[in-house]
């Protein structure tokens, strides 16, 4: 299924922020989240000082190799119309810490972009929404670069964003009041859910892809579960031993990984709560004395978009890369305090953001899946696997649909 053990990752490119005289460099520089756009148009970049920086896709040519640009719809129409995109700087007016961008193109956007903001063209419109330290979420249309909405509900820091990749304008955000909120952007920003649960700062939130599903981690040790229709909590993924601060469902929905500050990754089912495998970050240079001992820390988990891949990154200076079905990172990258990380939507590219305000640029495994792999990957974006396990099919083929052959 996979090629050859890949070469290190490269660092493609570096970002640095400019440095603003007014504000104090050293505190509130960090680049809490990177994202880039479903069709894989744009980047946005919380660089620090309130400020986000929309750049479009590919950057210039010198940094980034041939066969790595986007394969964005947009492209021709940019060129056609408008002529090429242009870098952006939202000045969102306080500390940005989540970023999301909606499913493209998202059709039902226009008739309301257009009612309530005129002076917005007529485009399909891609979102960008961003969280913020007073618990404020700001809506932008990132052509323009104009803002489109302010929700107001969560009581402190909206650490997370997350749309459904139904294209629905359905935005959940994830708070440090620890609770979840959901909005439906095509009812003018309409709270129409608060998920209470969670004792401790809400972290991370991620929907399933077919949007059955919505996992939550906040300083605990257990993760939860909600489920995406009746918007109550389906479940508690219990097993690791410290703080959940990052989770990821893979492509098909089949799979769950939360990463922990107890320096493991955990892959779930999230159908029935089974824990499949841990992946444990080991140092490769371990210390001598007890001094480090939540050096190994983890702070973003990922999928690739084959769903072949993990990324992750933690608190020894690494980025990891995995393959699913091995137990051991199959690439290393040295990067100093990162904080998140995310693939390019086609692949062959990882994004990482540091607490300098940097973002880091690194070439991605490649791989042709097989067609095992792409089977599974369209049988299991519409079966549960009870569902699958109830298909009168050999039990080595169930086995490998629920990717039990580990």
């Amino acid at each position: 299924m996979l090629s050859p053990a890949p070469e290190e990752p490269l660092l493609l490119a570096e970002l640095k922020p400019g440095r603003p005289h007014q504000f104090d460099w050293k505190s509130s520089c960090e680049t809490w989240s990177v994202a880039f756009s479903p069709d894989g148009s744009w980047f946005a970049w919380s660089q620090g000082h309130c400020i986000v920086k929309l750049i479009p896709w590919p950057l210039e040519e010198q940094f980034i190799p041939k066969g790595f640009e986007a394969k964005s719809r947009s492209s021709k129409n940019e060129t056609k119309g408008r002529g090429s995109p242009k870098e952006k700087t939202l000045d969102c007016g306080q500390i940005v810490w989540g970023l999301a961008f909606s499913p493209w193109p998202s059709p039902p956007s226009k008739k309301l972009w257009a009612r309530h903001h005129p002076q917005v063209p007529d485009v399909s419109c891609l979102i960008l929404a961003t969280g913020l330290n007073d618990g404020q979420i700001k809506i932008w249309e990132v052509q323009t670069g104009l803002l489109l909405l302010n929700l107001s509900g969560h009581q402190d820091v909206v650490r997370d964003l997350s749309f459904t990749p139904s294209g629905s304008l359905i935005l959940v955000s994830a708070s440090r009041d620890k609770t979840l909120r959901i909005w439906d952007l095509n009812k003018h920003g309409k709270q129409i859910q608060v998920l209470s649960g969670h004792l401790q700062w809400v972290y991370c939130c991620s929907i399933s892809p077919d949007c059955s599903m919505l996992c939550s981690a906040a300083g605990e040790k257990s993760v939860f579960l909600w489920s995406m229709r009746s918007y109550t909590l389906i479940r508690k993924l219990e097993g690791h031993q410290s703080s959940v601060v990052s989770c990821d469902f893979s492509p098909d929905s089949a799979l769950l990984v939360t990463a922990s500050y107890d320096t493991n990754v955990i892959m779930w089912d999230p159908y029935t709560g089974e824990r499949l495998r841990s992946l444990h970050h080991t140092q490769l240079n371990p210390p001598m004395d007890d001094s480090d001992v939540h050096i190994s820390s983890l702070r973003s988990v990922c999928f690739s978009p084959e769903g072949l891949y993990l990324a992750t990154v933690a608190d020894d200076r690494l980025l990891r890369i995995w393959a699913l079905e091995l137990k051991t990172p199959i690439a290393y990258a040295p990067m100093t305090n990162g904080l998140c990380c995310t693939f390019f939507p086609h692949g062959g590219v990882i994004a990482t953001g540091t607490r300098d305000g940097h973002v880091q640029f690194w070439t991605a495994p490649r791989v042709l899946s097989s067609l095992k792999h792409l089977c599974r990957k369209a049988l299991r974006s519409f079966l549960t696997t009870y569902q699958v396990l109830a298909l009168p099919i050999p039990k080595k083929m169930k086995e490998f649909l629920t990717y039990r052959t580990f």
